[in-house]
């Protein structure tokens, strides 16, 4: 069978083709490159710590060896401290991950290195599109100009996508949300290894926030946000800044530093309107742009992939019907759509200067909130997404459908779990690669061997349900989970996501549940993946449509 054609080599298609390769699925990426990373430490990337996680399960050493989890956060106001957080529990593995954005992308490229399901073609820049009932065909120009056949194409090409221009879809939103002046330099700061957020420093020439993120051998990230009247940022006028800042945090004493890079960042917010046009997808920048008050938009496109590989995975393998692939857009843009709403909702409070508001008591403790919020991956700006209204939502709860801690359609919980070949890990190593988990619910069973319980009790009964699903599941046991009873079950997708609970052993509901999952009856092998008659064929070049991109 054909690939998977990924257009656009930065971290998100990169992610994607490993992703697909753990699965089983080979794909061909077309970058326009050279192959090459440009060095660019102003340029930076926060990732979540599921994000962190699942980058690093798809072998990308540069996550441990050249990224910082924060060790807290703190958030200042004029001269006062508003809050002090500290993340090292757990390791810093619920802490967010910062690194170099090219550090992330040389990772994913030396990890494809080693992977032969992974194609990288250099220099291919994208004319064309043709679709058909069975595929897609890439036409690329090029001092290697071909064209390439694929089973589907997803389109990773960035904020000026080809693959959404030749497509044809709109790309709505708000241009230059929020400018940052940039600078990577390698100093010591009074705050080793924690992120700050300073609002409205004492100093003059700083404005009015400022974000310090600490990088690996002592090189900070410092964003100072620009007034949105697009104030001309000169070198002068940078190091002033520097100098300024670096003062006003060391006790008005210009610690020694290092100027490593600079740059202006400027935020727009996208999204488009759709997301698939039949075999074809959008993931990353090329489906939306967003960054302001602290959200993340490299982390949304990982979750992107996280979303779409399992299910292309489905598809290629099996034949996936159109609710599964329907689903990627109807999940993910919701999600994403509801990011920038929060955003653009909080900014005129966050933004908005002197007045009463200012004066109104716990107001800056409230605006404080939402940009931590933001920054740590919390509440509307930040946490993780839920799909509670998913087309994969199993039928009407039965008599066995329980509550647990964990509302259906929300990240789980990485709990501690017994797997397969009787290792102890957590569930979140367990996830991506295109398996069903099925997770129960047993205390007592760490303090027996497994060749004991694996025979006894419900287990029995249990792997025989598993063995039955309409997918392929690995069955898991945990000592607890939050808010489940023991003897709970629940059912997760390989993206992590809660299917279900069930209250005990509950065979046809469990397989109900999974089918639901799975997108129902596949499409046949392979999967059509079209709307309208399957032999239709259309062909879109880049001289014949285009889309607004502004």
């Amino acid at each position: 069978m054909d690939p998977v054609i990924i257009v656009g080599a930065g971290p998100v298609g990169l992610a994607l083709s490993l992703s697909l390769a753990v699965q089983g699925v080979p794909s061909v990426v077309l970058d326009e490159g050279g192959g090459k990373e440009e060095p660019r430490p102003a340029r930076t990337v926060v990732l979540r710590p599921d994000m962190a996680a699942m980058v690093e399960r798809l072998g990308c050493a540069t996550v441990r060896d050249e990224g910082v989890r924060w060790a807290g956060w703190r958030s200042l106001r004029r001269r006062q401290q508003m809050r002090h957080i500290e993340l090292t529990g757990d390791g810093g593995l619920n802490a967010p991950l910062h690194l170099p954005q090219h550090a992330l992308a040389r990772g994913l490229r030396d990890a494809i290195a080693g992977q032969k399901l992974v194609r990288l073609v250099h220099e291919a820049r994208l004319d064309s599109i043709e679709q058909d009932g069975d595929g897609v065909v890439a036409h690329t120009r090029g001092p290697g100009a071909t064209w390439w056949r694929g089973s589907h194409l997803v389109g990773c090409d960035g904020a000026r996508s080809t693959v959404r221009k030749l497509l044809g879809i709109r790309f709505p939103g708000r241009t230059a949300v929020e400018r940052h002046a940039v600078a990577a330099l390698r100093t010591e700061l009074p705050w080793p290894g924690e992120a700050l957020l300073h609002r409205q420093p004492p100093w003059r020439g700083s404005g009015d926030e400022i974000t310090a993120r600490p990088l690996p051998d002592g090189v900070w990230r410092i964003d100072w946000l620009l007034p949105p009247r697009g104030e001309l940022v000169t070198p002068e006028t940078l190091v002033s800044r520097v100098r300024d800042t670096l003062s006003g945090w060391c006790d008005d004493s210009t610690p020694q530093y290092e100027l490593i890079d600079t740059g202006v960042h400027t935020l727009h917010h996208r999204l488009a309107r759709r997301w698939r046009v039949d075999r074809v997808f959008l993931a990353g920048d090329a489906a939306h742009l967003l960054g302001a008050v602290g959200t993340q938009g490299v982390d949304e496109g990982l979750r992107d992939v996280d979303n779409l590989a399992w299910k292309l995975a489905r598809a290629w393998h099996h034949g996936g019907s159109e609710r599964l692939l329907d689903s990627y857009q109807s999940e993910r843009r919701a999600a994403v759509a509801s990011r920038l709403r929060a955003a653009d909702q909080s900014l005129p409070v966050l933004r908005s200067s002197g007045g009463l508001r200012t004066y109104l008591p716990g107001s800056a403790r409230g605006h404080d909130s939402l940009l931590t919020d933001g920054h740590l991956g919390r509440g509307p700006l930040g946490a993780p997404p839920a799909y509670p209204h998913s087309p994969l939502a199993p039928p009407d709860a039965g008599e066995g459908r329980i509550a647990v801690g964990t509302d259906d359609g929300a990240p789980v919980d990485d709990v501690r779990v017994t797997a397969p070949d009787d290792t102890t890990v957590r569930l979140r190593d367990r996830l991506g690669r295109g398996r069903l988990l099925v997770v129960l619910v047993a205390p007592g069973t760490a303090v027996w061997d497994r060749r004991h319980w694996k025979s006894a009790g419900v287990m029995p009964q249990l792997a025989a349900a598993v063995d039955a699903l309409p997918a392929k599941a690995e069955l898991l046991v945990t000592e607890a989970y939050p808010g489940a009873a023991a003897h709970s079950v629940l059912l997760v997708r390989p993206d992590g996501h809660l299917v279900a609970a069930f209250s005990g052993v509950r065979p046809a509901e469990l397989h109900a549940a999974a089918d639901a999952a799975c997108g129902g009856a596949a499409a046949g092998p392979g999967g059509s993946g079209r709307s309208g008659p399957a032999a239709r064929s259309e062909v879109l070049r880049g001289s014949d449509r285009t889309a607004d991109v502004n």
